[in-house]
């Protein structure tokens, strides 16, 4: 059965990015032991990605003229006009998640749909009862102010956690289950 599943790097005080979506302070890790073989572990379980229009929009302005994700349906919610890059397979909408859920199950098939991001979209599946599984990596880095890794309006209940594991000695990759009614 498919899962949401929301896979992110956040840094110790519970940022995703910064104020200004600079991702350097994670950008820095990418060499580091274990992290690729993580990414690439997790996306075999990929059938269809969901992001917001900021990342989008990130994911264009530090990629131009590539999709990193070719062979993966993608839906990107957003308020604004955007094209797709050549060969991509990317539908742009507007709405409420609950809307869109049985197509991304669809589009995912007997694979996972990963919300990349950001935090205010996955708030929106989580407050839908939408968000089953959150993977995060604790990056050791300390930002003070950013993009916030879930900002809910209230606490949830407890999570489960599936499974934990240390990367390049460094960062700390916690998988969590979350109860049905969590937010």
């Amino acid at each position: 059965m498919s899962t949401f599943q929301y896979y992110v790097a956040c840094t110790i005080d519970g940022f995703i990015a910064s104020p200004e979506d600079d991702l350097g302070w994670l950008l820095q890790f990418d060499r580091v032991e274990g992290v690729n073989q993580g990414i690439e572990a997790f996306m075999a379980g990929v059938g269809c990605i969901v992001m917001g229009g900021d990342t989008y929009r990130w994911l264009m302005e530090h990629e131009p003229g590539q999709w990193p994700y070719p062979d993966t349906p993608c839906w990107v919610f957003t308020h604004h006009e955007y094209s797709a890059p050549p060969g991509a397979d990317i539908t742009f909408v507007r709405g409420d998640v609950r809307e869109f859920a049985p197509d991304l199950l669809k589009d995912a098939g007997d694979k996972n749909v990963w919300l990349v991001g950001g935090g205010d979209l996955v708030a929106q599946f989580a407050n839908a009862g939408l968000l089953d599984e959150m993977i995060v990596t604790i990056v050791p880095v300390v930002l003070g102010a950013g993009k916030r890794l879930l900002p809910l309006k209230g606490p949830t209940a407890p999570l489960e956690l599936v499974s934990h594991k240390i990367i390049g000695g460094a960062a700390a990759e916690l998988h969590y289950r979350l109860p049905k009614g969590t937010v």
